[in-house]
């Protein structure tokens, strides 16, 4: 009988690896030098899961100032990464359970696709995908569904018959209109009532709840 999640898409940040930090550090980072003042840490977190193009026009209405803070951004969290990204405990306990179900994987993240990659190959993850879409593959960018709905076209299925899991209010708003299965992950950066109030299908505290959906 046929599984009725045949595919399941991830993001990346906050989901498959932990990024708290380093992105955190590097917001920080980037509207001090920049703008020279100290920013909330809500605020600095607030839109974590949109392109970053899109977050740092929350700092700034000027388009210099907003080139900077992206370009500065950049360059300092490229110099940090590998030394604060870090693995979720069960990110692969998870992911070899799906692969063991002979499930086909994708990543759908609003990084763009180079430091996504960078992410993944950090911990030797990038042979479980068979694709990964970043914010500069695709025109749309979460909360729109269109680069969901993409990946589930490079796997030619259907987005009913996928599974889309993200810790962020604007991934499952994506998947959502993709017209996916969505699973709220909640050992990610925002919290459950965040996530509840967007409806995801389903609701999952640890990456290892992952894999039961599939006999869901």
């Amino acid at each position: 009988m046929q599984r009725a999640i045949q595919a399941v898409l991830f993001d990346l940040d906050g989901t498959l690896l932990d990024t708290y930090d380093l992105l955190l550090t590097t917001f920080r980072y980037a509207t001090r030098t920049v703008l020279g003042e100290v920013v909330p840490d809500e605020a600095l977190m607030a839109k974590v899961g949109q392109p970053l193009n899109t977050q740092m026009w929350d700092f700034t209405n000027d388009d210099s100032v907003h080139e900077e803070l992206c370009r500065v951004y950049r360059e300092h969290n490229a110099v940090i990464h590998d030394d604060l990204i870090k693995l979720f405990p069960d990110t692969v306990d998870m992911l070899d359970r799906l692969k063991d179900e002979g499930v086909p994987l994708g990543v759908v993240t609003s990084k763009r696709h180079e430091p996504a990659m960078r992410g993944l190959e950090r911990f030797d993850l990038g042979a479980y995908f068979d694709f990964l879409v970043g914010s500069d593959d695709w025109p749309e960018h979460k909360p729109s569904p269109g680069p969901v709905a993409y990946g589930c076209r490079l796997m030619d299925l259907e987005p009913g018959s996928c599974l889309y899991v993200g810790d962020s209010p604007f991934d499952i708003q994506a998947g959502n209109g993709a017209g996916c299965a969505t699973a709220a992950a909640l050992w990610g950066m925002f919290p459950q009532p965040v996530l509840a109030a967007q409806h995801p299908t389903f609701s999952c505290s640890r990456c290892s709840e992952v894999p039961l959906l599939l006999a869901r």
